[in-house]
């Protein structure tokens, strides 16, 4: 193999297709298309009702729609306009040289790229290998870094059944349910080595030898490659490695990252590669450090020698603000999986075992995924400023010769890729007002500050359609579930009244765990009850989320939500929408105008859907945890209570629903019903361009990936102190 493997790949297989429709085969398999604003009109418009059934998938919709449609598409002529116009974009794209990246970068390299590891990405609700915030962040990175010209090629892994798909019975509680996805109807590419077979990498683990193919993703110009263990060769039990994000065992999690990590070292080595930067995206990845610590010692280089240039080459970012919620391995399980392995490091068992501990000598300590990472990266940072604040404490015990502030883990803040994420009546809003040049300075403040020349009248009146269509969304997807619930007829024909296009609409939509607290707005019923079924100055609510299948107390809330909003006198404002994913979010975070955020603080480590709504001209209304700490100026959305030290858990909550419901009575209901002669609510739209002008250019995935070049992927940036890692070596002496 060799560096002609990061060229885009093309097809093995394209349907028959009308001439001047073949280009389509080609952008179908590259999710570049997905951030392209006629993508709408080339992929849905050919048929919407199988656009829906193949869950947005154009690879399907290529292979399933009727050819007298495509010959009908073949002399439309403006459908043939709008086609070359998307190619047109699609090739110079793919073909820039003048990029930010090869302007910026003294180590530009495609022969050595940024090599970056993350167990999950949430490119598109097509390709289900995601379940929440980390996947939807590790894509926007890679889409920012792909339009950036950052050279970079992602490792992860392909999952048969991915996540869960969601059902909800009668009572609220959620059942999962997992169905295979086909992956030669999936915008995959199968990798094949030079003997035309497919590519395969090997793991030693449990006595035996785990064998993984490999399917490449383009998006854009980065390309991602995806291990998957689903093939004859193996065990039964190994082929189920790669069944499901986060299932099964403890075994099968540390088996799923000695894939990631170890076989992703071992692929790259196959494709011809050897990046100059290994950057582990949370801890599942780390334990490519011990691969990369393999080589170096099978090259003849002494361990003690091989780990400051192991350490030169990795980064690590952690999302986890909470030490439980960092993966973590018993001595007995890591026998299993790497009996055979310390030895290649010249280690004994202690030695080996001492690279993941928090407290060396303690024969129960487990080995901690993000130690490990801490112990072999040349930087590591938090997700936000706050993040980096509470990691440097958390982290504290592996530095216990410095102070607290000298724990070298940084921060970069996260953002979102705005071009995935803004809604296309905001994107022709931005194009007409915001300068030809917007898109290529998004994170420039000169840019956004033109958004106070949009008149208020046209920014509101998109918000209302964008509300209307989140409406119609909703209603369709509520129907949806009753009907497949099987309920009574008369709760399918209130569907019709559910929601009002024309009324405050807020969105609560994540994951549901507890720390998340997604029935704080419930702490008063009675209270909030009132607010809602205000007749002069209504408000609804419309939530979404899936908890883990493990998580009864996420199952719970999810029920809690359910039963208030079959209460007679809120049924009509509230709604909750099963199976939350990527599509379910882009609605809701471009339809809302307001979005909930109320998480335990400091437990927020970043969160990324807030940043999501300033593009299309929503607010936050959000606990100052995570990255709001940084965006609130008190003009530009809300802030939901205060943190009191030391109080209890249950005093906090009632502190914070209490400042919710004031907020919303007194301050978020009064400012969107006030409107003038002609119907807009002004210092509504004020706050909307406030938050747009303050927010957009800073929370988003171009600052962000240009600050982890310039920051991290960069060493010659770096100032000394931040490059410290933990002090010795785990097996010095």
């Amino acid at each position: 193999m060799s560096i002609a493997t990061l060229a885009p790949a093309f097809p093995e297989r394209c349907p028959v297709l009308p001439e001047a429709l073949m280009p389509l085969c080609e952008i179908a398999r590259n999710y570049w298309w997905t951030w392209n604003p006629d993508h709408l009109t080339i992929f849905r418009e050919m048929d919407p009702a199988l656009w829906e059934r193949t869950s947005h998938n154009p690879v399907r919709m290529l292979e399933e729609v009727s050819y007298l449609r495509l010959a009908a598409l073949a002399t439309d002529v403006n459908y043939l306009a709008t086609l070359q116009r998307m190619v047109k974009s699609y090739r110079a794209y793919m073909a820039a040289e003048d990029t930010w990246a090869k302007r910026t970068m003294k180590s530009y390299n495609w022969q050595r790229p940024i090599a970056y590891f993350c167990a999950e990405y949430g490119l598109h609700e097509s390709l289900p290998t995601y379940s929440g915030g980390l996947g939807m962040l590790a894509a926007d990175h890679l889409k920012s870094a792909s339009d950036l010209g950052v050279p970079m090629v992602a490792i992860g892994l392909l999952y048969r059944q991915g996540y869960f798909q969601q059902r909800l019975d009668n009572s609220g509680w959620q059942g999962e349910l997992y169905e295979d996805s086909e992956f030669d109807s999936l915008p995959l590419t199968l990798v094949r080595g030079q003997d035309g077979n497919p590519l395969l990498v090997e793991v030693a683990m449990r006595q035996r030898l785990v064998k993984a193919r490999t399917w490449r993703v383009d998006v854009g110009r980065v390309p991602l490659f995806l291990l998957d263990t689903d093939i004859p060769e193996n065990d039964p039990i190994d082929r189920w490695i790669t069944g499901h994000l986060y299932g099964g065992s403890t075994d099968t999690r540390i088996a799923q990252e000695c894939i990631l990590g170890i076989g992703g070292v071992r692929l790259l080595r196959q494709l011809g590669l050897d990046p100059s930067v290994y950057h582990m995206n949370e801890g599942h990845a780390a334990f490519l450090t011990l691969e990369l610590l393999r080589e170096e010692i099978s090259r003849g280089t002494p361990f003690l020698a091989a780990e400051p240039k192991v350490r030169e080459k990795c980064l690590f970012t952690t999302h986890t603000p909470v030490p439980a919620g960092h993966d973590a391995f018993s001595p007995n399980e890591m026998d299993a999986f790497f009996a055979s392995f310390w030895p290649q490091l010249g280690l004994t068992r202690e030695q080996f075992l001492a690279l993941g501990a928090r407290r060396t000598g303690d024969p129960w300590e487990r080995f901690n995924m993000t130690v490990l990472a801490l112990r072999y990266a040349r930087a590591a940072n938090g997700v936000s400023k706050l993040h980096g604040r509470v990691s440097r404490e958390m982290w504290h015990v592996l530095y216990p010769e410095r102070s607290v502030d000298e724990v070298p883990i940084g921060s970069i803040t996260n953002g979102v890729h705005a071009r995935t994420w803004i809604s296309p009546l905001f994107w022709n809003l931005y194009d007409q007002y915001l300068g030809p040049d917007w898109l290529e300075r998004i994170s420039d403040p000169e840019v956004w500050a033109r958004v106070n020349e949009i008149p208020d009248e046209e920014l509101w009146r998109r918000k209302a359609a964008l509300r209307e269509r989140l409406v119609s969304f909703a209603r369709h997807r509520v129907l949806r579930s009753r009907r497949n619930r099987g309920e009574a007829n008369e709760r399918i024909q209130a569907v019709g009244h559910l929601l009002d296009p024309k009324i405050l609409t807020i969105g609560f939509a994540r994951r549901f765990s507890t720390y998340k607290r997604g029935d704080l707005i419930l702490r008063d019923l009675e209270r909030i009850t009132r607010i809602f079924t205000n007749k002069d100055y209504p408000v609804q609510i419309i939530f979404a989320g899936k908890a883990h299948p493990r998580d009864e107390g996420g199952k719970r809330l999810i029920q809690r939500v359910v039963e208030w909003s079959n209460q007679p006198e809120v049924a009509d404002r509230i709604a909750f929408i099963e199976n939350y994913d990527a599509y379910v979010g882009r609605n809701l975070v471009q339809g809302v105008d307001v979005w909930l955020n109320n998480p335990r603080r400091p437990l927020e480590a970043s969160g990324t859907s807030g940043q999501k709504v300033g593009f299309s001209g929503g607010l936050n209304l959000s606990v100052l945890d995570g990255w709001w700490p940084e965006g609130y100026n008190g003009h530009n959305g809300w802030a939901i209570g205060q943190e009191i030290d030391g109080l209890d858990p249950a005093a906090q909550d009632d502190l914070d629903a209490n400042s919710l419901y004031d907020l919303l009575e007194y301050e978020v209901i009064p400012m969107f019903y006030d409107r003038d002669e002609h119907g807009i609510p002004r210092r509504w739209v004020a706050r909307m361009k406030e938050a747009i002008r303050t927010l957009n250019p800073v929370f988003n995935t171009d600052r962000m990936v240009a600050e982890y070049v310039l920051k991290m992927y960069e060493p010659e940036h770096m100032s000394a102190e931040v490059r410290p890692t933990l002090s010795g070596s785990a097996v010095a002496g």
